[in-house]
C-alpha cells in the first residue's frame, strides 16, 4: 500500500462494500485494522472479522479523501458506516438567489442547487408562522411558481400592498433583491442587524416628511421586534454557533443540534441511527459529513462535547465551503458547556421518546405474532388495497411497514391492466401475480401479507401465493371493516382454514396496529386512483394529431374556447392564426372528424 492520502472500501465474502473509510496515509491507517488486537474497539472487531478484500482509490490531498469518502458512502450505504436517517418530517424555507424575482417555497428536503435554504423548522406551525410574518412584513411574490410567469393584471396581493406584482409590472430588480436580502438576514436569525437598518430606514423617511413609509417600516420593525423578544436568548456574545451532542441506548443514538444565532436558540433538529458499535465521535464525524454538505448556512463555531480525530480536516473543508473560518471546539468552561449541557438534555429526552416508542412497537409485533400463531418475527409486512370508479382507472397500491413503521420508500403502485370491470378479486390476483413474480419480488418477502377484504379476497390470495409456490412461506391474513348493520363492534381478522374471524380483546393495539397499516392502504390506493382520473380528465381530442403540438394546441383553445368550436371553424380561419397553416389545419379537422363519427 502507498503512503498516499486516499479512501479505501472494504468488502465481505460476497463482494459487498461494508464499510468505507478515508486516511492521510492509506498503509499506516490500513495496517491498523490488522494489527493492535488489544487496542481494537468493538465496531472494529466485528468488522475485521468480515473483511476479505479492500480497494483503495489515491487523492492527492486528505481534504479530496474526505470528499471521496462522502460520495462513496453515499453510493453504497455500507453496513459499518454511520448512516443518519434521512428524516423529511422537516420542513425548511428555500429561496433561489439565482434567479430572477425569487420567492419563498417550503420544501421537505435540501439540495446542492445554488439555492439557499433556511431550517429545518421544528414543525410545519412554525413554519407558516414564519412565512406568515414575511407575506405580511416583505414584498415577495407570493406565486408558487419557480420561474415567474407574465400575467395580464396582478392578483389580489398586489391589492393588499402585500406584493410587488414583478409578474406584470415593471420592477426595478435592485429594490426586489434588498427585499430579499432583508429576508435572507431575517432567517438567518440576524434579526438585531435587521432592526437597525429598518429603524434608520423609517427615521429618514420621516425626516422626508414621508409618514406613510415610516408607519409601514415602523410596523415591520415592531413585527420583526416581537418574533425576537420569543426566542431564548442563550448567550451573551452573540456569535452564531451549532451545539451537538450525542445520546445513545441499546442500539439507538441520537444526534442533537442546537441552532444559536446572534446569541438566540433559534431552533433544534435530531437524527436518529440505528448503531450500538460507533463511538461519539464518528458518530459526530459523520453528522458533519452529511449535515453540512448541504446546509444552508454554516456558522463561525461547532460545539462538540467529544475529541475528534479529524478535527482540523473537518474545520478545513467546512472553513472552505463557508468561505470563511470554521472552528470545532470541545469547550471546558462557561456558556459554552452549559450550551452542550443542554444540547445533550435534549438528546436524552428524544432518546428516551424513540426508545419507548421501540418497546411498544416490539410488544406489539410480538403480541400479533402470537395471536397470528407465526413462528418467525414480523419484520416486514406488507398491505395491499385496490380503488377504481365504475370499472374505470383501477388501481392498487400496496404499503410496507418495517419494524412497525411506514416505509414510504418501498410503497408501490399498480395500474391494472387486464381488469375491465370493477371485479375486486380479479384486481387482488392481478396485483398479487406481479407483485410475487420473479424479478418483482427483488429478493424481498414480507412476514407478513395483509389484504384488505374479506375471506374471499383472503382466498385469492391464498390460490395466487400457491400458484407461485410460495405457500408457507408468505403468512396472509385479511382485514373486513366491521358491519354494523350486523352491531359489530371491531374490524374482523381472517386467518387462512379458519372459519370464523380471530378474536381480539376489545380496544386491542395489536388490531388497532392492523387497521391503521389497512387505512394507509387505502388512503394511498385512493391517492393515486384520484391521480389518474385526474391525468385521464385532462387529456384534450387535441392530443396526438399530427402537426399539432403544446404551442398550437393552447393557441387553439384560447382562440376558439372549446373543441367544438374548432370543429365548427372553417380551414381558412384555422390557418389564419398565428402560427398555423393549411395543412395543419386540413390535419386537424379530418382528425376531429373521424373522432366525431367515431363516437357515433
Amino acid at each position: 500500500m502507498p503512503k498516499s492520502p486516499g479512501v479505501y472500501l472494504m468488502k465481505n465474502a460476497d463482494g459487498k462494500v461494508i464499510y468505507v473509510g478515508k486516511a492521510s496515509n492509506l498503509r499506516s491507517r490500513l495496517s491498523s485494522y490488522f494489527s493492535k488486537k488489544a487496542n481494537r474497539d468493538a465496531k472494529t472487531g466485528i468488522l475485521v472479522k468480515q473483511v476479505v478484500d479492500f480497494e483503495t482509490v489515491i487523492t492527492a490531498t486528505e481534504n479530496e479523501a474526505l470528499i471521496l469518502e462522502s460520495n462513496l458512502i453515499k453510493r453504497h450505504r455500507p453496513r459499518y458506516n454511520v448512516i443518519l436517517k434521512d428524516d423529511k418530517r422537516y420542513p425548511s424555507l428555500r429561496i433561489d438567489i439565482g434567479k430572477k424575482y425569487p420567492n419563498l417555497t417550503v420544501v421537505r428536503k435540501t439540495k446542492k442547487d445554488g439555492a439557499l435554504y433556511f431550517g429545518p423548522y421544528s414543525s410545519a406551525g412554525a413554519v407558516r408562522e414564519t412565512i406568515k410574518l414575511i407575506n405580511r412584513n416583505f414584498k415577495l411574490r407570493k406565486c408558487r411558481s419557480p420561474v415567474l410567469r407574465p400575467r395580464k393584471r396582478p392578483c389580489l396581493n398586489f391589492q393588499i400592498n402585500a406584493c410587488l406584482a414583478p409578474c406584470c409590472r415593471n420592477v426595478d430588480e435592485n429594490r426586489y433583491g434588498e427585499i430579499v436580502n432583508e429576508v435572507k438576514m431575517f432567517l438567518s436569525g440576524r434579526a438585531g442587524d435587521l432592526i437597525r437598518k429598518v429603524k434608520a430606514e423609517m427615521s429618514a423617511a420621516a425626516e422626508r416628511q414621508n409618514y406613510e413609509s415610516a408607519a409601514i417600516l415602523r410596523d415591520k420593525m415592531h413585527a420583526i421586534q416581537q418574533t425576537v423578544e420569543k426566542q431564548v436568548v442563550v448567550t451573551t456574545d452573540f456569535v452564531d454557533r451549532d451545539v451537538v451532542a450525542v445520546a445513545r441506548a441499546d442500539d439507538y443514538a441520537v444526534i442533537m443540534v442546537l441552532k444559536v444565532r446572534n446569541g438566540h436558540l433559534q431552533g433544534m433538529k435530531d437524527y436518529s441511527v440505528r448503531d450500538s458499535l460507533s463511538e461519539d465521535g464518528e458518530l459526530i464525524c459523520a453528522f458533519m459529513r452529511q449535515y453540512y454538505e448541504t446546509a444552508g448556512m454554516i456558522p463561525r463555531e461547532i460545539l462538540v462535547g467529544t475529541a475528534l480525530e479529524d478535527a482540523g480536516l473537518y474545520s478545513a473543508w467546512l472553513s472552505e465551503i463557508k468561505g470563511r473560518k470554521v472552528e470545532i471546539i470541545r469547550p471546558a468552561r462557561g456558556d459554552r458547556v452549559r450550551l452542550l449541557s443542554m444540547a445533550a438534555d435534549n438528546a436524552a429526552d428524544r432518546l428516551a421518546s424513540i426508545t419507548s416508542e421501540a418497546r411498544s412497537n416490539t410488544q406489539i409485533l410480538d403480541g400479533l405474532q402470537k395471536k397470528l400463531g407465526i413462528f418467525h418475527c414480523l419484520h416486514r409486512i406488507e398491505c395491499i388495497d385496490n380503488s377504481g370508479m365504475a370499472g374505470k382507472d383501477m388501481v392498487s397500491g400496496i404499503v410496507v411497514y418495517e419494524d412497525a413503521v411506514p416505509k414510504k420508500s418501498d410503497y408501490r403502485k399498480y395500474r391494472l391492466k387486464n381488469v375491465p370491470l370493477q371485479d375486486d378479486y380479479a384486481s387482488m390476483a392481478e396485483v398479487l401475480e406481479r407483485r410475487f413474480s420473479g424479478e418483482n419480488m427483488g429478493g424481498v418477502l414480507p412476514d407478513l401479507l395483509i389484504v384488505d377484504g374479506g375471506k374471499g379476497q383472503l382466498n385469492i390470495a391464498v390460490s395466487v401465493l400457491k400458484k407461485l409456490n410460495l405457500e408457507g412461506q408468505v403468512p396472509v391474513i385479511a382485514i373486513a371493516k366491521k358491519d354494523e348493520q350486523k352491531k359489530e363492534s371491531e374490524d374482523r381478522i381472517f386467518i387462512p382454514r379458519r372459519a370464523n374471524p380471530i378474536n381480539f380483546t376489545k380496544h386491542s393495539r395489536q388490531l388497532f396496529f392492523l387497521m391503521g397499516i389497512r387505512d394507509e392502504a387505502h388512503r394511498y390506493a385512493i391517492a393515486f386512483h384520484r391521480s389518474t382520473r385526474n391525468t385521464r380528465g385532462m387529456h384534450s381530442a387535441l392530443d396526438n394529431i399530427s402537426g399539432i403540438g403544446e404551442k398550437r394546441k393552447k393557441l387553439l383553445l384560447k382562440h376558439f374556447q372549446s373543441i367544438d368550436s374548432i370543429r365548427r371553424a372553417s380551414p381558412e380561419e384555422i390557418a389564419g392564426l398565428p402560427g398555423m397553416n393549411r395543412n395543419a389545419a386540413a390535419n386537424l379537422l379530418s382528425a376531429l372528424g373521424e373522432e366525431d363519427r367515431s363516437s357515433k
